[in-house]
């Protein structure tokens, strides 16, 4: 069963994704007494405000990576290629984000190979191991590998007032897939955001059917000669062992994580660090009643 509202769960931020989100969201006229930009920062706290006081997390981890793992762009030199250099502006608001997230209550933690997605994946699988809930906080579809009985993927969209809840059965909705099998899915359709291709001509429609009657990806390949349509034929035997790296680079990697112990927001402290920060209508926000 998924987390309802007021669960007590772990949430657990894709803090890169919200970052960026938030830094083409806002302007860089958004400064502290410094004139430091901080628009990232200040949007971001934003976001996990309305998150924390709708589902009022037992704690919060933020989960931060390098761009692109070695062993993905080993495996494909085109994976996240064409991603731009982070901006000037926001280079240092991710520097700052322990100073000014911590005080907040939560934990930020960084990993020196590993990206910020597989650090969420690895904090989901722990938490529910141990009987909790997780809430996935992100906007990358990729972690809709993630939604299970006790793990919930929160989707924030742009221009929308809070995240969407994505559980197992809302996956299935949107891409005709169980979670289990969108690294599959990623493969065979592609991936532009992290520039992957997929295989020549399937799109989601066509990728959704082919695992709904082979399961995996591996299956599919090992039948793509009996496939009745020639494009399709043709896109799964073109390069199957491409298709398989694509797979491998759409699935989390599991690493050691040790999960928190319960924190809520330190309102006070927050509201201390959001006036440092010159944020002023934050702080007002944050102050305890």
């Amino acid at each position: 069963m998924a987390p309802d509202a007021k669960s007590g769960a772990l949430l657990i931020v894709d803090a890169p994704s919200l970052l960026f989100r938030a830094f083409h969201a806002l302007p860089t006229s958004i400064t502290d007494d410094n004139d430091r930009p901080v628009n990232a920062l200040l949007g971001t706290a934003n976001m996990l405000l309305q998150e924390i006081e709708t589902h009022e997390p037992r704690a919060t981890v933020l989960c931060f990576g390098p761009d692109a793992a070695e062993y993905r762009t080993e495996l494909y030199e085109g994976y996240h290629a064409e991603r731009p250099p982070l901006p000037d502006e926001l280079a240092p608001q991710f520097a700052a984000c322990e100073d000014f997230f911590g005080a907040f209550g939560f934990t930020v933690t960084n990993h020196d190979t590993l990206e910020a997605d597989d650090l969420l994946g690895s904090y989901a699988t722990r938490e529910a191991a141990s009987g909790g809930h997780a809430l996935v906080l992100t906007g990358d579809r990729d972690m809709y590998q993630c939604a299970a009985e006790r793990v919930t993927v929160l989707y924030v969209k742009t221009g929308a007032r809070g995240a969407d809840v994505v559980d197992p059965k809302e996956v299935r909705k949107r891409y005709g897939v169980d979670p289990g099998q969108v690294p599959d899915f990623i493969a065979l359709r592609g991936d532009p955001s992290d520039g992957l291709p997929g295989a020549k001509g399937i799109g989601e429609k066509t990728a959704a059917e082919l695992l709904q009657r082979h399961v995996t990806l591996e299956a599919t390949l090992k039948s793509a000669v009996k496939e009745s349509k020639p494009s399709v034929r043709s896109a799964l035997m073109a390069d199957p062992d491409l298709l398989l790296a694509f797979k491998e680079i759409a699935t989390l990697r599991d690493t050691e994580v040790d999960l928190p112990s319960d924190s809520p927001l330190d309102r006070e402290a927050a509201a201390e660090k959001a006036t440092e920060y010159g944020m002023n209508r934050l702080a007002q926000r944050l102050k305890p009643e």
